[in-house]
């Protein structure tokens, strides 16, 4: 964890949560995807630090992954309960209005909380799911266990456009997670079966688009493979009134870790607008 940054946490349901949290000014809630290793500093570590700089920054890990606990007992895919986490953050998260940043699965968390939840002012996703799309070998290699370090560098470039950022260090901090206690067996249970239903359980009907009243900043990577742009942002956004996309060339699924600087440089005035404004 970067130095500028502590670790929080509070219990839901008896299961420890846990984020980094950090800065001052406009409070920003981060959420992560849902791969194996996930967590919010492998998400985040690349833009986390500058954005403290600016705001004050809540990067939490979502139950199930990261430093968070886990459920006792299945069924540990649990949107439910994610949702519920996230809006337990947000009473916790000091001032009025706030910004949520939200990637993969976490955008959809991020844009129903944009729905419902009034102290969000302003939303931005990262490669978010959120429409009915087919399966693609992509997708299911995301949501599928890697056995071993060569499967977990395969997995990884299916999510990642330059090779060349799957290095060592990566490798080593999605292994650490992947490794530790029984991650893997409950990482397993999270996505048994079929892939389709994690995709299809979590789309956003016209009428939740429709409701979602604040600006929206939505990045997607345009060579996405498990989780195509055309699909997802560009498709969705046309149902949100208030919604800017930005299709990044040369990038994958992992938006702020392959491209931090287009991503703060996106990131930044958006979010400053709302202090400022």
């Amino acid at each position: 964890m970067s130095s500028c940054l502590r670790e929080g946490g509070f219990e839901l349901d008896g299961i420890p949560v846990r984020y980094a949290e950090g800065g001052a000014g406009l409070p920003l809630l981060l959420l992560h995807g849902s791969g194996a290793g996930a967590s919010s500093h492998g998400n985040w570590q690349r833009v986390l630090p500058r954005l403290a700089e600016r705001h004050h920054v809540h990067a939490m890990d979502l139950i199930g992954f990261g430093r968070s606990g886990a459920k006792p007992a299945g069924p540990h895919f649990d949107y439910a309960l994610w949702l519920r986490q996230c809006r337990e953050m947000i009473a916790r998260m000091p001032g009025g209005r706030i910004g949520v940043i939200g990637h993969s699965l976490s955008g959809t968390l991020a844009l129903r909380l944009a729905a419902c939840e009034p102290r969000v002012a302003r939303v931005m996703t990262t490669a978010t799911m959120g429409a009915s799309f087919a399966a693609n070998p992509a997708t299911e290699t995301a949501w599928s266990f890697p056995r071993g370090r060569e499967a977990l560098k395969r997995a990884s470039r299916l999510l990642v456009h330059d090779p060349a950022l799957i290095d060592e260090a990566y490798l080593d901090g999605r292994e650490r997670i992947l490794r530790e206690g029984d991650h893997g067996r409950r990482f397993e249970q999270m996505f048994a079966g079929d892939k389709q239903r994690f995709i299809d359980d979590v789309a956003l009907t016209a009428d939740e688009l429709a409701a979602i009243g604040c600006e929206v900043l939505m990045l997607h990577g345009r060579d996405d493979r498990g989780f195509p742009a055309d699909a997802l942002t560009l498709r969705m956004s046309r149902s949100i009134a208030r919604a800017d996309v930005h299709l990044l060339s040369r990038c994958g699924h992992s938006v702020a870790f392959e491209w931090p600087e287009k991503f703060l440089a996106l990131a930044v005035p958006f979010f400053a607008e709302v202090e400022h404004g």
